[in-house]
């Protein structure tokens, strides 16, 4: 008869797997149990945290036998941050579980043939630190002095920031200096509990191929006190920073943008290159965030999708338009969409200075506009989505299905939503190979492109 179980309670447990956050699995009393920080193959006393009908969470209280491929965190914050929960799993065993993170989510929607697709060995990095472009850090006064970073793991309270594993040293250097100049200035920095003051967010983005950096401070309000002194400092401090805004996002709420933005100084955008193209980049707009392994996985899409030099792309969910600039020759016609406005006059301004004179960019959803495209008489020979951790949407799927493309790829940057949107997919397309990429080493997730072959 099973005992109840109570929080603090410690038991012996062996790990079978992690799951696709990076818990450890094991099972207590026949109980799935997800243990932060143990690896498979362990024995570990577990502490439970928390208590669920289904399942129980906990940590690792001690490691009675541990795992080969478990190495020193070299974070020295690891366990107080996310963002680098694999720390403490060797690189080759985190490129394995990333497979395995695909493979998991296949088992659970069962899409057609679903057992024999080709899964391939996920593609990882040299230098699996120090990717990031960009910074998004929350700001926040402790013990009387301006400091970002990011939150501990189930809360609202600030670990501060200078260096982080995971991120370019010059975005963390931007972002040190800025809260020095909060600070010497004097500009009230926002309290949630009360919320009240101004300045919540910075946001730092770094271009690897110039070394331009980009800066929006997020805002409470449109007031920014010091504004030209800030700006003046910064021209000083930072001679790198070449585009300085303000997105102004009032009240206590857990979206990090707000809807109006304005240039403080400088250039409204940086410039990135990728595979020999290059693209301007607007402070909302959305760019991979490793741009090493951005070019891998382009050219892996390329590959897949075997455009003609006649083909006509759709690239939905386009965002800046990378993904169809990079794949498609300058002479080709190609329609995207993007629901964020900053996003498509990017990609207009990014099609036109790379030599593309056939390019159709529209703010809109892909499940509405695409199957309004089809209705109004354009028919392409190729598809390719990349679209948000949310997936495609059923309305684009349906219009996608009753088009039937010869030429399809999908790059998904969430295994479960892909596997969930493959259950209708196999139906018509043949999944060729399923290959992982690790843009986030240290971290669970993972992306993948998906090569299709029309039934």
């Amino acid at each position: 008869m099973a005992t109840t179980v109570k929080i603090g309670q410690r038991f012996p447990l062996s790990i079978k797997r992690l799951d696709i956050n990076g818990a450890g699995i094991g099972y207590y009393q026949r109980k799935i149990t997800f243990v932060t920080g143990a690896l498979p193959g362990e024995i570990v006393v577990a502490e439970v945290t928390a208590i669920h009908d289904r399942y129980l969470e906990a940590k690792v209280h001690k490691i009675r036998s541990a795992s080969s491929d478990r190495v020193k965190p070299t974070e020295p914050l690891y366990g107080q941050i996310g963002g680098v929960e694999l720390n403490h799993l060797a690189y080759p065993a985190q490129l394995r579980f990333k497979r395995d993170v695909v493979a998991q989510a296949l088992a659970k929607f069962k899409p057609a043939g679903w057992q024999h697709y080709d899964l391939k060995p996920t593609i990882g990095m040299t230098h699996s630190t120090h990717y990031r472009n960009k910074a998004q850090f929350p700001v926040r006064v402790i013990d009387g002095h301006v400091r970002a970073g990011l939150y501990a793991p189930g809360s609202h309270h600030l670990v501060p920031l200078t260096h982080f594993l995971t991120q370019a040293p010059l975005t963390m250097k931007v972002v040190t200096v800025l809260c020095q100049l909060l600070e010497e200035f004097q500009i009230p920095i926002y309290e949630e509990k009360k919320n009240a003051g101004i300045v919540k967010t910075l946001v730092v983005r770094e271009s690897f191929a110039t070394g331009e950096v980009q800066v929006t401070f997020i805002t409470n309000s449109a007031k920014l006190p010091q504004q030209t002194k800030l700006v003046a400092a910064i021209a000083t401090r930072l001679p790198m920073v070449v585009s300085i805004a303000q997105n102004i996002n009032p009240g206590n709420t857990s979206i990090i943008w707000g809807k109006e933005s304005r240039l403080l100084a400088g250039q409204p955008y940086i410039q990135e290159t990728l595979l020999d193209r290059t693209f301007q980049v607007s402070p909302q707009a959305f760019l991979q965030l490793n741009p090493a392994q951005t070019e891998r996985l382009y050219t892996i899409a390329k590959d897949a999708l075997e455009l003609d030099r006649s083909d006509t792309l759709v690239d939905a969910y386009c965002g800046i338009g990378t993904v169809g600039i990079s794949l498609a020759d300058r002479h080709q016609t190609i329609y995207g969409m993007d629901t964020v406005p900053e996003a498509i006059a990017d990609a207009k301004a990014n099609a036109a200075h790379n030599g593309f004179t056939k390019t159709h960019y529209f703010v809109g959803k892909a499940e509405s506009l695409f199957p309004k495209w089809l209705a109004e008489g354009i028919h392409p020979d190729a598809v390719i989505v990349d679209p948000p951790r949310a997936g495609l949407e059923r309305p684009f799927i349906n219009a996608l299905l009753n088009l039937n493309p010869k030429k399809f790829v999908y790059i998904s940057c969430n295994p479960s939503t892909l596997a969930r949107d493959l259950v209708p997919l196999a139906k018509h397309y043949k999944v060729d190979w399923i290959q992982s990429i690790d843009m986030f080493p240290q971290t669970a997730r993972c992306e993948a492109v998906v090569k299709f072959t029309r039934r």
